[in-house]
């Protein structure tokens, strides 16, 4: 399996996105990082991943999903250090 961040610019004012939210908890492993950035673990692509996610969001809101390197810094992140070293 390999990590992916997810990162998304929600664009719709006062539109509801806890669908997004839940889905990208339904991965095998996951995390929110900031508010508007998450690590999902699976054995899926960067474009299934984006093509899944897509239903969740309007059509002028933005999503875009890099698989994750070999290098990584962060600092003050939402989730645990401890899990980002582990699935980064």
């Amino acid at each position: 399996m390999a990590a992916y961040v997810v990162t998304y610019d929600l664009r719709a004012p006062g539109r509801n996105y806890q669908g997004l939210y839940d889905r990208l908890r339904q991965y095998p492993r996951w995390a929110k990082v900031t508010e508007s950035n998450w690590v999902v673990v699976t054995e899926w692509t960067a474009s299934q991943i984006r093509d899944d996610l897509s239903g969740y969001i309007d059509t002028n809101d933005r999503l875009f999903v890099i698989k994750s390197g070999v290098e990584a810094a962060w600092k003050n992140s939402i989730c645990e250090n401890e899990w980002l070293r582990n699935n980064l």
